[in-house]
C-alpha cells in the first residue's frame, strides 16, 4: 500500500539532497490538489481557497529558500491517516505532515512526533503568541508537539434574507440569536410558520461526525466534562448530556432540521435558501461568501456567519486545529532537520494567509490585528480562538470516538431512538473503544 502510495504522489518519497544539491524535505498534506491552477503561483497572498494558498505557500517557501526544496506529498482526506500510518510503518516516513490536533496526541503517545520547544525557541516561533486553543491543541505533558496552523469551529451559517422574512433579524440588520433551549425552539417555529422551511441544515447522515460536533458543543456551554479527568471513559449519564440529546431530538422531530441529508446535501440546501441556518465549519466561509456575491444566487447578498449560537451558561463551541509536526527518522541528518525547521518558521509568519480560508488564527498578534478583524465576516469569530472546546488531549483515538458518538445520535434523530438508550450504548460503544486503545 506505501508502495502505491508513495508512486501517486507528486514527488519522490524521502528526505535528502536533491539533484542540484539542495537540502530536500518532504511534506505529507491534505487539502486537494490544484497544480494546474496554482502549481506557478509564487505568493501566498495570491492563493485562493484551502488548495490555492497551501500550494502558493510552498512554492513562495521554495522560490525564496535557495538551499531548500519541500516536495509535496498530497495525501486522500479520508483516508490520511490509514496512508500516514502505512508509511510509518513501511519507515517512508515524511520530513513534515500536517496532522488535525484531535489526532496528534496518539502519534505523540506513541513516541512517532519530536517535541519542538527548543528547536522553535532557537528559530524565533513564540509559543506565546499561540492562541489558548492552539497552545492546548499541541502541547503533552508540557511540551509542544506541532506548529499550529490554525483553529476550525462549528458555526452557524445564516440566510439574512430568510430570517428577516421570519422577523428575526434585527433594526441593525444583524440575526437575532437564540440566547436559551427555549429560544431556538421558539425561534425555529416562527422561521417554520413564517418561511414554510426548516430552520436547520446539517449533516446528519453519513457524516455522522456532525452530530457529535453539534452534541459536544452544546455539553461544553454548560460547563459540563463529557470525559472523566484521565481520558479513559466517557460520562453519558449526567444532566447536560440528557438536555443535549434531548433538545436535538426534539429539533429534529419537530421538522426544524431538514431531514436525512448528507454533508454535501446540507451544504447544497443552504446555498438553494433551504434552511436559514446550516451548520457547518469555518472551512465553507469562503465557498459561501463568493456565492453571496453571485447575483444569480438564492444567498446573494444575505450572508451572515457566527460562532455557535450560546444557548446555555457559557460561550462554547466544538473546535479543532491543523497542524505540522515533523516526525522522527523523517530526514536523516542534521541540515534536513534545520530545513524542516525554516518550513515551519516561514509558514508561521505567513499564518495570516491560511486565515483567508476561513479558518482562524493560531496567533494572538494576528487574531488581534486589524488586517484580520476587516475580512468579511471575522469579526464575531475572534473570540473561538479562547472559547473553542474540543475533548481533552489525553482521550484517545479522538476521531473514531467523535464518529462512535456521531453514529448513536444519528440514531436518536434519524429512528427516534430514546434517549435513555442513546445515553447507554454511547456509554458502552466509546468506553470499550477507550478500553483497547493504545496508550
Amino acid at each position: 500500500m506505501a508502495v502505491l502510495f508513495c508512486t501517486a504522489l507528486l514527488a519522490a518519497c524521502g528526505a535528502g539532497k536533491d539533484n542540484s544539491g539542495k537540502t530536500e524535505i518532504t511534506l505529507m498534506r491534505f487539502f486537494g490538489s490544484c497544480e494546474s491552477q496554482f502549481g506557478q503561483v509564487v505568493k501566498a497572498s495570491e492563493g485562493v481557497g484551502e488548495c490555492g494558498i497551501v500550494t502558493a505557500l510552498v512554492n513562495e517557501f521554495n522560490a525564496t529558500h535557495p538551499d531548500v526544496v519541500v516536495k509535496t506529498q498530497i495525501g486522500e482526506w479520508g483516508p490520511y491517516y490509514d496512508q500516514l500510518t502505512a508509511r510509518l510503518v513501511s519507515k517512508d516516513i515524511p520530513t513534515v505532515a500536517v496532522m488535525h490536533e484531535s489526532a496528534l496526541g496518539d502519534y505523540v503517545r506513541r513516541k512517532l512526533v519530536l517535541p519542538l520547544d527548543e528547536d522553535f525557541k532557537r528559530v524565533g516561533v513564540p509559543v506565546d503568541d499561540f492562541t489558548e486553543h492552539a497552545r492546548k491543541g499541541t502541547t503533552f505533558n508540557g511540551q509542544t508537539y506541532a506548529l499550529p496552523f490554525d483553529t476550525w469551529a462549528w458555526l452557524w451559517h445564516i440566510n439574512t434574507k430568510l430570517m428577516k422574512q421570519a422577523g428575526l433579524l434585527g433594526a441593525n440588520g444583524e440575526p437575532v440569536l437564540p440566547r436559551s433551549p427555549e429560544e431556538l425552539l421558539a425561534q425555529a417555529r416562527q422561521f417554520k410558520q413564517k418561511t414554510g422551511k426548516p430552520f436547520f441544515a446539517w449533516a446528519v447522515a453519513n457524516e455522522t461526525a456532525a452530530n457529535d460536533r453539534t452534541f459536544q458543543t452544546l455539553v461544553a456551554q454548560q460547563g459540563a466534562a463529557l470525559f472523566a479527568e484521565d481520558g479513559k471513559s466517557i460520562r453519558m449519564q449526567q444532566p447536560a448530556v440528557t438536555k443535549a440529546l434531548t433538545l436535538m431530538q426534539t429539533l429534529y422531530k419537530e421538522g426544524h432540521v431538514r431531514p436525512n441529508l448528507d454533508y454535501a446535501a446540507a451544504n447544497q440546501a443552504f446555498l438553494n435558501g433551504e434552511a436559514g441556518v446550516v451548520v457547518v465549519g469555518t472551512w465553507t466561509i469562503d465557498q459561501f461568501l463568493r456565492e453571496s456575491k453571485k447575483p444569480d444566487s438564492p444567498l446573494q447578498g444575505g450572508y451572515a456567519v457566527r460562532p455557535f449560537a450560546q444557548l446555555y451558561d457559557r460561550p462554547a463551541v466544538f473546535a479543532d486545529g491543523h497542524s505540522w509536526a515533523l516526525f522522527k527518522g523523517g530526514t536523516t541528518d542534521a541540515k534536513g532537520h534545520e530545513a524542516a525547521l525554516k518550513f515551519l518558521k516561514f509558514v508561521w509568519d505567513h499564518s495570516a494567509e491560511w486565515s483567508r480560508t476561513g479558518h482562524l488564527p493560531v496567533s494572538k498578534t494576528v487574531a488581534g490585528s486589524e488586517a484580520f478583524r476587516a475580512l468579511p465576516q471575522r469579526e464575531s469569530l475572534a473570540e473561538i480562538t479562547h472559547t473553542g472546546a474540543s475533548m481533552p488531549g489525553n482521550v484517545p483515538t479522538q476521531r473514531n470516538i467523535e464518529l462512535l458518538i456521531g453514529e448513536d445520535v444519528a440514531n436518536l434523530l434519524l429512528s427516534g431512538k430514546p434517549v435513555a438508550e442513546v445515553q447507554a450504548s454511547v456509554e458502552k460503544r466509546v468506553n470499550k473503544a477507550l478500553q483497547k486503545a493504545r496508550r
